[in-house]
C-alpha cells in the first residue's frame, strides 16, 4: 500500500483505493496462481510416482505343464514361513506356507524332510525363480532381505516371478499338481505390515 503525506501538515493521506485495490488484487492473483501451479505440479508428481510403483495387486502367470488337480495355498495375514519338499535330487513334490501361526494345506505331497525358512518381522517373499519341465524342477523363494529357500534340481526352462509394485509381496500361489507340482503361478499384493 502506498502512503501519501499532506504537504502542509505531514499527516498521512488516505490511501488511493483504486490503485491499492488493483495492486492488492494483482498480488493476490499472482500469489494464488503460484500456489495453484505448485499444487498442480505436486499432484502430478505424486500421481506419476504412484503410477511408477505399479498396481497394488499383480499376478505372475503359471509356468509348467499344468496337468492334474488345481491348488491354491492361501491363508489369513502374511506369509511367515515356507516348507518345500523334493524328490531326492529331482523335482519339487510339495509346498506349504505358514500364515501367521497357521500352516496351509500342502500342494503336492511330502517326500523326506522339508527345506524350510522362517521369515523375520518385516521380511517378505519378493521373488520366485526356478526351472520347470513336466514338473516344477527347481524353485527358489527369495525375501526382501536377500535370504532364500530352495529345493529341486535346476534343469529345464527358467522362470522368474516378482511383483509389479515396489512394496508388494507374495500373498499366495496357485497352480496344479499330479502328485508332484506341475505348475505354479504367483499372486502379489501390497500388505499391511502389521498384519499377522
Amino acid at each position: 500500500m502506498r502512503m501519501h503525506l499532506h504537504r502542509r501538515t505531514g499527516e498521512e493521506a488516505p490511501p488511493d483505493n483504486h490503485s491499492a485495490g488493483l495492486s492488492g488484487h494483482r498480488r493476490w492473483t499472482v500469489e494464488t496462481t503460484e500456489k495453484m501451479l505448485l499444487a498442480v505440479l505436486f499432484a502430478l508428481l505424486a500421481a506419476s510416482a504412484a503410477a511408477n510403483e505399479g498396481p497394488m495387486y499383480s499376478y505372475s502367470p503359471s509356468v509348467g505343464s499344468g496337468s492334474g488337480s488345481s491348488y491354491a495355498l492361501t491363508g489369513m495375514g502374511r506369509i511367515t514361513a515356507i516348507r518345500i519338499w523334493e524328490s531326492y535330487n529331482n523335482y519339487v513334490t510339495g509346498i506349504q506356507f505358514r500364515y501367521g501361526y497357521v500352516w496351509s494345506e500342502i500342494a503336492g505331497y511330502l517326500s523326506g524332510p522339508p527345506m524350510e525358512i522362517q521369515l523375520h518381522d518385516g521380511e517378505a517373499i519378493v521373488q520366485i525363480s526356478g526351472k520347470y519341465s513336466s514338473y516344477l524342477q527347481h524353485v527358489v523363494f527369495t525375501t526382501n532381505r536377500g535370504r532364500f529357500v530352495h529345493a529341486g534340481q535346476p534343469s529345464g526352462n527358467s522362470f522368474n516371478m516378482y511383483p509389479q509394485h515396489s512394496r508388494a509381496e507374495l500373498v499366495f500361489i496357485s497352480g496344479r499338481h499330479a502328485g508332484p507340482i506341475t505348475s505354479l503361478g504367483a499372486h502379489w499384493a501390497v500388505v499391511d505390515p502389521n498384519a499377522d
